[in-house]
């Protein structure tokens, strides 16, 4: 008897209290906690500040910090240069994600079946990756120089004759090779995404559709496409958000030109705010960009919802 209420007591011992309990179930928020506030310190508070600064007045010549209600926000829908400059970004994304998505997944075809050195090739492949955009966009121009680029000079071996080509003046060229520089860098991304995607799809219902004696677009439409859509819509999804805030490239290549042609959004508002400094206006300019995508976002999760 002596032995089991010892045994009991003793039980009762080890069993941890209330607070310790409380303290277990909360241990992993405590610890993420400090790393939450931070994020929230570093990206919430220049948002709310870039807001609060959107209803006010304030530019290179005046400090007015009272409430100026919703003027900044009426002059963007009078201001054709914003408007065009989101033309611009809307052709850009347009031509270079469909063009990126194509030749990522044509390069992951082709790398899908195991080949001598496959792992050295996909590295080499994926190095324009992790160039930093301002970098490829110098050397792109340096590329595109009419006298000294090596394009030029290829060009002119294949013609027979010099060409010349003003590709970041030519208004008829200048889209083309900020495209071709987009791509050059960004499909890689693509066929890694795509890459991965391919590898782990069902590799019996590839068989299958084989000895079944399927044509290779039967297959892509009924069982490839089918598999990879989640990826494929997470790729467009990052690659598209990336596309509409693009500055680094076209900055390096044409600064917006020839005039203001090739002005993206993003280019704008930095001209806006670092060169005018129109400070209220450009945080009332971020903020109109952040509700169009905010809002397109929205929809493509929708839709991926859905067809899930």
């Amino acid at each position: 008897m002596m032995t089991l209420s010892a045994s009991l007591k003793g039980a009762e011992q080890r069993r941890p209290s209330r607070l310790g309990r409380m303290l277990e179930d909360r241990l992993p928020y405590l610890i993420v906690a400090p790393a939450i506030l931070i994020l929230l310190l570093v990206g919430l508070f220049p948002l709310i500040y870039s807001l609060i600064v959107s209803f006010q007045r304030i530019t290179m010549t005046e400090s007015d910090t009272s409430f100026a209600g919703f003027l900044n926000y009426a002059e963007l829908f009078r201001d054709a240069r914003l408007w065009a400059s989101l033309g611009h970004t809307a052709i850009i994304t347009a031509i270079a994600l469909p063009l990126e998505l194509l030749i990522g997944f044509l390069m992951a075809q082709l790398f899908i079946d195991r080949m001598p050195g496959r792992q050295l090739f996909v590295a080499l492949l994926v190095l324009p990756t992790v160039i930093s955009p301002i970098v490829a966009g110098a050397t792109w121009r340096l590329m595109f120089d009419v006298r000294f680029g090596p394009i030029g000079q290829i060009l002119s071996f294949f013609a027979g004759e010099p060409v010349r080509i003003l590709w970041t003046v030519n208004p008829a060229y200048v889209y083309p090779a900020i495209i071709i520089c987009e791509v050059w860098q960004w499909a890689p991304f693509m066929f890694l995404l795509l890459l991965a995607a391919l590898s782990n799809v069902d590799p019996s219902q590839l068989e299958a559709a084989e000895i079944d004696g399927a044509s290779y677009l039967r297959v892509l439409r009924a069982i490839i496409l089918p598999a990879i859509a989640p990826v494929v819509a997470v790729a467009c999804l990052i690659r598209g958000l990336d596309l509409v805030r693009i500055f680094d490239i076209i900055w390096a290549l044409t600064e917006g030109g020839p005039g203001s042609m090739t002005e993206t959004v993003s280019l704008y508002t930095y001209v806006q705010g670092f060169s005018q400094f129109e400070t209220s206006y450009t945080a009332a300019i971020s903020f109109l960009v952040i509700a169009l995508l905010t809002f397109i976002t929205t929809l493509v999760i929708k839709r991926m919802e859905l067809a899930r």
